[in-house]
């Protein structure tokens, strides 16, 4: 009589040495992936507040509506010491042109908004307004806050 003896493996015969048992697996772990995705959502969450802050500067109210407008103009601002901000970087009076020549990729029909503090001598405003539309820029404005009711 014989006596077979199987592998432990079942099936029979012979098995190579070396060669997995299972298949390379062809589908993406996404969790990993959503993980890293969440982390970044948080912080993205808790910067963007903190990037969107500017000179802080306690505009006067008015009944003046909001305007539409595309593109990101640019912003002088003036604080109640009357120091003056060319988007939001401290500048001297004397440097203001020079860097407005810089900036304004639209020469001198680019929109430049002044916001001036209602605690600023309204002559700091006006003589920031006079220097840069004596230096050739049409569209200046002043921005205001609308009234609450």
């Amino acid at each position: 009589m014989g006596a077979s003896v199987s592998s432990p493996g079942g099936g029979g015969g012979r098995r190579r040495r070396g060669v997995p048992r299972y298949r390379a697996m062809a589908e993406i772990n996404m969790t990993p992936f959503i993980d890293v995705m969440l982390v970044l959502l948080i912080i993205f969450m808790v910067a963007a507040p903190l990037l969107a802050t500017g000179v802080a500067v306690d505009l006067p109210q008015t009944k003046a509506g909001a305007l539409n407008i595309d593109q990101k103009p640019i912003a002088i601002a003036i604080d109640e010491k009357g120091q003056v901000f060319l988007m939001d970087q401290p500048i001297e009076t004397a440097q203001i042109l020079d860097k407005l020549k810089e900036i304004a990729k639209g020469g001198f029909d680019e929109r430049i908004y002044v916001r001036g503090s209602k605690a600023v001598n309204y002559g700091r405003v006006a003589e920031v307004m006079s220097l840069i539309t004596s230096a050739g820029y049409k569209k200046v404005a002043l921005v205001t806050e609308q009234e609450k009711k």
